[in-house]
């Protein structure tokens, strides 16, 4: 079968080469596409794909963001015009659900950000199938008129994270507190105040701080590298994570790295599935993280026995390949 797969943001990449490594093996054909993204290309490389680049990430405004948008669909109507994929799989990516559901083409969907409404609403009904995480109600995914839907004991990051083997990373001081900054521009964080970076300074007192910002803009340095690090490998070097309550946060607890969560939008089905799970992941308001801090900093958790018993969300997604390919 050929396979279409769209990454929209780093965490996109990353589930995607997973995906896409995976069915290689099996046989498939996997079209690989991004847009132009501070987070997508140089972690495609680190990961040794070379997606196509269709397309850009603008968030100046809600202008720019609809027509990038639209002419994403365009080109990849184009591109697809004399050769249609017998599937397509994303992230959410509003650009290859509305393009395939307009050619006709079935949609495998993974998602776990209920409190992004506008992305939810744009990429969920177009679905053939919905595999997420059992964390996540279903009540939630049938409102969004999820048609065929898939769970999974466990969230999307043991995609990438079961049986990987972090890389070194040369230069790193110890203590090591990484910091990822709030998707401030993101839709969903509209009138959200980012205090990442006041958190960040705080916590320069109890170690080095790697302070990762989003979108490649300038501000305050405490000790942010140049170049693009891997942040599942940058996690398993750190003696506490701090976020906003995301990706890097998972990575780090399910490699026993503990991580804090300081923000509302940190209180998700697959963050407090994690923490249920006894997963050194804990959601603390901002007046608490420096007492927090100091109570886990430095502390490794023994999570193996804890991450054998989730389940791979890709082992589902292949089920659903080879179902569609059977069915055709």
């Amino acid at each position: 079968m050929k396979i279409w797969y769209d990454a929209c943001t780093g965490k996109h990449i990353r589930y995607g080469t997973a995906i896409a490594q995976r069915l290689r093996k099996r046989g498939h054909e996997v079209v690989f596409t991004t847009r132009e993204h501070p987070d997508t290309l140089p972690l495609a490389r680190i990961l040794g794909e070379n997606p196509i680049v269709v397309g850009r990430y603008n968030p100046q405004s809600l202008f720019s963001r609809l027509e990038e948008s639209a002419d994403r669909v365009i080109q990849f109507s184009r591109m697809f015009k004399d050769n249609v994929p017998d599937m397509a799989i994303s992230h959410q990516s509003v650009e290859l659900c509305r393009t395939a559901f307009g050619l006709g083409i079935p949609i495998i969907l993974t998602a776990d950000t209920p409190h992004a409404t506008a992305v939810n609403r744009l990429t969920i009904p177009f679905a053939t199938t919905v595999v997420v995480s059992s964390s996540i109600p279903k009540r939630f995914l049938k409102n969004h008129c999820a048609k065929n839907i898939i769970q999974f004991k466990g969230v999307d990051e043991v995609a990438w994270i079961k049986g990987f083997k972090p890389s070194k990373i040369t230069g790193l001081k110890k203590p090591l507190i990484v910091v990822r900054q709030m998707e401030h521009k993101a839709a969903y964080a509209a009138n959200k105040t980012d205090l990442t970076a006041q958190v960040a300074e705080k916590l320069g007192k109890l170690g080095s701080v790697l302070f990762i910002k989003r979108y490649n803009e300038n501000g305050k340095e405490f000790g942010l590298k140049e170049e693009l690090v891997d942040s599942a490998s940058l996690v398993a070097h750190a003696d506490l994570v701090v976020s906003a309550g995301g990706t890097i946060a998972r990575e780090a607890a399910l490699q026993g790295v503990p991580s804090l969560v300081v923000s509302e939008m940190g209180k998700t089905y697959v963050n407090w599935y994690l923490a249920r799970q006894g997963f050194p992941l804990f959601i603390v308001s901002p007046q608490r993280v420096l007492s927090m801090a100091k109570k886990y900093m430095g502390k490794r958790f023994g999570v193996q026995a804890k991450l054998a018993l989730l389940e791979n969300p890709v082992d589902k997604i292949e089920e659903a390949v080879t179902e569609a390919k059977s069915a055709a």
